[in-house]
């Protein structure tokens, strides 16, 4: 899936893309499920939030297989090689659940002061590319982005172990009032199967949700392969070492799956 010309330039000014219903309602299930079925497990790679709802299963495209074919998928995998002008491995695949009248905030942040800090990134051109699962609405803690915010770079960010189970590069309140200030906030709504890319140094983060309506969302972070992290600190499952590219399989292939899931019952 190619960008237009109008696509590359809103993404150029605003640092943000969203596509609703890039993903049909089958596709939708079927990942609803495995996600599921995904954080429904008890193993390292899956955290939880204080009170003990899972909060991100990281690297579920390893461990299982609807969540491998979508980190290759061809409307996910095009854009970003698009926009980097170059091949792209994945980073980092989790899942965020941020789970019916429990899930909490995620801090005000950029994505690449983590990566830099954590991983040893050297430029911003890696980004997530989210996939709702759910409906995202302005009630059950939907994120909230700062328009141009990724045009002032890198931002001073301070670690917070605190705040909630997650350690995160996090920016201060001032900063982050004067960036709203200026640019004011947007928060992407739409139906299960919408997809919102943004780029590494867009400002962002979202409030908890006490709604009965989880909300859902698959992040695929892609790296250029020339940008390949250097200093990893974090477990291979949360950064990833296999630099290999990702090639753009059948857009096709989760209804695929489908198929032969149905044949195999």
């Amino acid at each position: 899936m190619k960008l237009t010309a109008q696509q590359l330039k809103d993404f150029d000014e605003l640092g943000y893309l969203f596509m609703p219903e890039c993903f049909n309602p089958e596709e939708v299930a079927l990942l609803k499920q495995e996600a599921g079925d995904v954080l429904s497990q008890q193993r390292p790679e899956i955290w939880r939030e204080k009170n003990g709802a899972p909060r991100t299963a990281f690297a579920a495209h390893t461990y299982n297989e609807a969540c491998g074919i979508l980190a290759s998928h061809k409307r996910l995998v095009e854009p970003l090689q698009q926009l980097f002008g170059e091949d792209v491995y994945v980073h980092q695949f989790k899942i965020n659940a941020k789970a019916a009248f429990t899930g909490e905030v995620w801090q005000w942040h950029q994505d690449f002061p983590t990566w830099q800090a954590d991983d040893g990134m050297p430029d911003a051109r890696a980004m997530n590319i989210a996939v709702f699962l759910d409906d995202v609405m302005p009630i059950n803690g939907p994120l909230m982005l700062v328009p141009r915010s990724h045009k002032s770079g890198a931002l001073k960010s301070e670690h917070d172990l605190e705040t909630t189970s997650y350690p995160l590069w996090t920016l201060d309140n001032q900063t982050v009032t004067d960036l709203v200030e200026k640019n004011g906030i947007v928060t992407p709504t739409g139906k299960a199967g919408g997809v919102l890319m943004f780029h590494a140094n867009l400002v962002h983060g979202s409030s908890g949700n006490i709604t009965p309506y989880p909300r859902r969302i698959v992040y695929l972070t892609l790296n250029a392969v020339s940008n390949a992290i250097q200093k990893p600190t974090r477990p291979e499952f949360i950064a990833h070492r296999d630099f290999t590219p990702v090639h753009a399989g059948s857009d096709e292939a989760l209804t695929d799956y489908v198929k032969q899931q149905r044949k195999a019952a």
